[in-house]
């Protein structure tokens, strides 16, 4: 990562995510982030951001502009639709990390960076430790668990909603037990996590993911175990819902503009 005096960005998605990364990097970080353009669906929305930010839901206007990074936060499909042609004009940080779980679709995306000589950028989003995960893998890795839990109210428009009558919920309801690469799969908004855990891991094959329904919280939680060669982590996360989005933490906007941060910081911590 060479460090810059400041980052010209675009993002994809001004939901949720993506309009916080924009706020976030605006108010708080204008002299080293400054936010080029958004590729949107509706553009006649008012947004509220500067004017000096391009919105459009034209992607050949989008990708005219000069950015660094680009930062994804629409979803799936966005990272399958855009992915390739982001990765060929800047780097790339992907939120919906679920789509990775697509082994084509993580091959072609590193395939692309590799060629362009860009970055496809995952962050730590809604967990912590993937650092300390990466640096295992050096030796052996015995064991990667995930044990997911949200209240009812994060798990409607899911596939949770198949599984369980969400508003009789009474008590914590297992409603996933398997592999990482399932659960992500099934659950592209809700449990990004469990890909990010896997790709910095063992794999989304030798990672099991529980999940469960839990009246009993109102803060998403998870939990992490790792065992292999050099110790044990256990680590227990409890992120606020976001108030627009419930199946959503905060602390996923967080993420995505401490990765920002670092290439313009001439000190980093946690890399």
């Amino acid at each position: 990562m060479k460090r810059l005096n400041a980052i010209k960005i675009g993002i994809i998605g001004l939901g949720t995510i993506g309009h916080a990364v924009a706020s976030y990097s605006m108010e708080r970080y204008a002299e080293q982030i400054e936010v080029k353009a958004a590729l949107v669906r509706n553009e006649s929305r008012d947004y509220r951001l500067p004017a000096s930010c391009l919105i459009t839901s034209d992607e050949d206007a989008f990708f005219a502009e000069d950015m660094d990074i680009i930062v994804e936060a629409a979803g799936h499909t966005a990272v399958k639709t855009y992915g390739v042609r982001a990765l060929r004009h800047a780097s790339f940080i992907v939120a919906s990390i679920g789509a990775l779980a697509e082994a084509n679709v993580l091959k072609e995306l590193r395939a692309t960076a590799a060629q362009y000589h860009t970055q496809l950028l995952v962050p730590s989003a809604a967990i912590g430790g993937l650092d300390r995960i990466c640096a295992m893998t050096l030796e052996e890795i015995d064991r990667i668990e995930l044990i997911t839990r949200k209240p009812p109210v994060a798990w409607y428009g899911t596939f949770a909603e198949e599984k369980v009558e969400l508003s009789a919920v009474s008590e914590p309801t297992l409603i996933f037990n398997g592999t990482a690469n399932e659960s992500a799969l099934l659950f592209p908004e809700s449990v990004n996590v469990s890909a990010a855990l896997s790709l910095a891991g063992i794999g989304f094959e030798n990672t099991h993911v529980q999940v469960y329904v839990d009246p009993t919280i109102t803060r998403n939680t998870h939990q992490i175990i790792v065992e292999g060669f050099a110790g044990r982590i256990k680590l227990s996360l409890q992120n606020t819902p976001s108030a627009h989005n419930p199946k959503t933490g905060y602390i996923v906007a967080m993420s995505i503009v401490k990765v920002l941060r670092q290439y313009t910081n001439p000190f980093v911590i946690g890399v």
